[in-house]
This record gives C-alpha cells, structure tokens and sequence, in this order.
C-alpha cells in the first residue's frame, strides 16, 4: 500500500492525502489536488505557494510540474542522500504508521484504511496538540497565523 500526503510545513495541517496499491504519479498528483482544493476553499491565495518534495520520480513528472506551474508554484526539490532534508514528511509518515497501523490494527483492503486515514487525518488536524505549533492544533495554527503570511509551504511525501 503506498501513500502520499500533502503537509503545510507552518500548521503541520494535512492538506492532502491519497492512497493507492502503486507508486505513480497519480497517486501524487491526486494528494497535490486535495491540497489546492483545501487551500482555495478556504479562501487562500496559492500564488506565493513553496512545494517542496523529495526527488521522487513521481514529483519530477511532467504532469505532475505541469499542475505545480498552473497554481503558480515553485517546485522545491530536496537533495539526494540528505536525511534531514525532507525529515518532517518522514516524520507525519512514521506518525501516521505508528499511531494508525500499529496501534490500531491492521485493515482489510484499501476501502478500509482509507476510511482509516480520513478518520486519523481528521483527528490529527482537528484533535491533535502540536508541540512545533506552540501546542496548537494544526487547523488552529493555520486560522491564527497562515492569513498573515505572505508565503505557505507544502511538503510532499509518498
């Protein structure tokens, strides 16, 4: 099962998600989506919008760049072999295995551990205290703070 999120590096808000039984570009392709669609919802300008990626062939896709380009996105990609560099994506992902997978079971099909991860997501960016935010949920941070600045950055990970 493979899964790509889409994470505001300021709120620690998922903006995005999306699971599939393959690695390809769809799969983050459709995480990216959500995210925007998040975004514009909420009345956000994405013109300032900072992605910033692994080098995942599935980021370096011509549809992919192609879609980062129509919402007027810089592309950020990190440096092969830097551990650090896209340390907070691995971060929500060894979270989310943790606090979802482990702790709570293991599903049956993919209907299943969508319906999962919706419900965890939720939770974390609704529920859940962030350390890195000041102990402020993730929606929290973004309402008191992410109107007020000029740049928002996503980071993605598969």
């Amino acid at each position: 099962m493979c899964a790509a999120f889409v994470i505001d590096v300021f709120s620690r808000r998922v903006m995005g998600w999306q699971l599939s039984t393959s690695l390809h570009t769809d799969l983050a392709l459709e995480a990216l989506e959500m995210g925007t669609w998040t975004r514009r919802r909420a009345g956000r300008d994405l013109s300032q919008l900072i992605h910033h990626s692994d080098s995942g062939v599935q980021y370096r896709a011509i549809r992919y760049t192609e879609r980062l380009a129509e919402a007027e996105a810089v592309a950020s990609v990190g440096s092969k072999a830097d551990c650090y560099d896209n340390a907070m994506a691995e971060a929500f992902n060894s979270l989310c295995k943790a606090e979802l997978i482990r702790n709570r079971g293991p599903r049956r099909g993919i209907d299943s551990l969508e319906i999962a991860v919706a419900e965890y997501i939720d939770w974390f960016n609704h529920r859940r205290l962030q350390a890195e935010t000041v102990y402020l949920r993730p929606v929290d941070a973004e309402n008191n703070f992410c109107s007020h600045m000029p740049t928002i950055t996503l980071m993605a990970r598969v």
